[in-house]
């Protein structure tokens, strides 16, 4: 399939580059300035795509919802999950803003919505590629709501059971909407490397028919890489300008150099993946004969 990012085109499938997704969320702490840098940080990687969210705190969460466990650890313990979220909300501005200077940087904008309203305000910058979290996987309603825009989809399915993938996929495929990737993901902050089950990309590809990529919840570069060398169409990390800043999403986060490293070894893997065929390569050529000469000497 065709990934039609912003005008423009990057096939997707086996053969093709692997779709890299900057994962900017909620780093830029509600800061455009800081979210401009974010847009710089990617562009500067050679990423596809800079992804941040899009919400509303008082369409997510209820005003006593408490925080997850990962964080209250590197977030205020006093401060309200509303209140976290709310101070973290980008404005239709602030998006257009983000649009407009994604365009500017040679870099692709996506972001995800969790309600139908965010939705909608992506629908209306012209937004191409609706990116689902995993959280709303069983939000058969709203996955139906934003498939029927025709829109690409990547959906992450992190927690979700086999069948419970297959429910998602059946409801956005009833709109007529096939347009669809997805992405295996386990969903903890950060996620443990002996979890990651990365084989079961094969088993949602070879189930569903579908396109299938890794959002990477892991510490370093090592698990995104394997994710890969395995055939992931798709790779999505989430990066910020500074690990240690306080923030839910920091801690497992690569940093600027990091997502370089990052870019660079996914083009590597690729390269070595190469064509299948088993032949030598032409840089075998001399040491070839030479092998071969050698291997005579005395006979």
């Amino acid at each position: 399939m065709d990934l039609n990012v912003n005008g423009v085109s990057h096939p997707i499938g086996y053969g093709t580059p692997c779709f890299i997704i900057a994962e900017a969320g909620v780093n830029h702490d509600g800061s455009l300035e800081t979210a401009r840098k974010l847009v710089e940080v990617a562009a500067q990687a050679d990423v596809d795509a800079v992804k941040f969210q899009t919400f509303e705190a008082e369409r997510m969460v209820t005003l006593s919802a408490p925080k997850a466990d990962y964080q209250i650890q590197v977030t205020d313990a006093s401060e309200s999950q509303y209140d976290m979220l709310r101070r973290l909300e980008l404005s239709p501005e602030m998006h257009q803003e983000l649009l407009t200077y994604c365009g500017q940087q040679g870099v692709g904008f996506m972001s995800t919505p969790f309600d139908k309203a965010s939705a909608d305000l992506l629908e209306h910058l012209g937004v191409t590629v609706f990116k689902i979290a995993s959280g709303e996987i069983t939000n058969l309603p709203f996955l139906a709501y934003v498939a029927q825009k025709g829109k690409a989809m990547i959906m992450s399915t992190g927690m979700a059971s086999l069948d419970e993938v297959a429910k998602a996929v059946e409801t956005i495929r009833q709109t007529g909407n096939q347009n669809l990737i997805l992405l295996h993901c386990v969903s903890n902050y950060p996620a443990d490397p002996a979890d990651a089950n990365l084989r079961a990309m094969h088993v949602m590809e070879n189930t569903f028919g579908l396109p299938v990529g890794y959002s990477d919840h892991t510490p370093g570069i090592e698990v995104a890489l394997a994710a890969v060398a395995l055939g992931a169409c798709v790779i999505e990390k989430h990066f910020t300008l500074d690990r240690e800043s306080p923030g839910p999403d920091h801690m497992a986060s690569l940093e600027p150099d990091e997502l370089i490293a990052l870019v660079k070894g996914i083009r590597a893997v690729e390269l070595a993946l190469g064509d299948g065929n088993k032949e030598p390569a032409e840089s075998e050529a001399n040491s070839t004969v030479v092998a071969r000469k050698t291997s005579q000497v005395g006979q």
